[in-house]
């Protein structure tokens, strides 16, 4: 009896562990949020940010969780230095005014286990729209390098940037921006 009794703690206090919310941060040199856009209908112009910080908590048996994500404007690299100054102007970023973007979850949905969806309110140039992350990979497992916990995901949706007061050229330089984020994070 005093033996199964000890069973059932011990598997109490495994499940409780795994039950708890975990803390990933965000691994700058394997988070980039990118941007496209139609320029003239003669290209889609693809650019991202260098600079991205925040943390992701995950709790599986909950089926819950939350994003917090601070993006650098200032970080923009659309191959060119001349446009990342361009880019960064009061007509577009405008990063001399605000220099962060933010995304912040307000329901982190699954199916199953993986993570699916993340439905938040995103800031860009002190405007702030709730926006749908649809993700489309989701993958947490032991780093094989880093021998931590690690979790990955690549994320997209498409936002209008003259809602963000960024529509100087539309809609020839089209309005409608794809966000495209792939993200990895390290458990705390």
């Amino acid at each position: 009896m005093i033996k199964q009794l000890v069973a059932v703690a011990i598997a109490a206090s495994s499940f409780a562990a795994v039950a708890a919310p975990e803390t990933y941060v965000m691994d700058g040199s394997h988070t980039f949020p990118r941007f496209s856009y139609s320029h003239f209908g003669y290209s889609t112009q693809l650019s991202h940010f260098d600079k991205t910080s925040g943390k992701i908590v995950i709790d599986k048996a909950a089926k819950s969780g939350s994003v917090d994500v601070t993006i650098d404007m200032k970080s923009v690299n659309t191959g060119s230095a001349l446009f990342n100054g361009h880019i960064q102007g009061e007509d577009f970023l405008d990063t001399a005014k605000f220099p962060t973007a933010t995304y912040k979850s307000t329901k982190v949905n699954f199916d199953g286990d993986k993570v699916v969806s993340v439905d938040g309110n995103l800031t860009i140039k002190g405007v702030t729209k709730p926006v749908t992350l649809s993700v489309t990979s989701f993958q947490c497992m032991p780093h094989p390098m880093l021998k931590k916990d690690a979790c990955g995901a690549n994320a997209t949706a498409v936002i209008k940037r003259s809602e963000f007061n960024a529509g100087k050229y539309a809609p020839y330089v089209g309005d409608d921006v794809t966000l495209t984020i792939a993200v990895e994070a390290i458990k705390e």
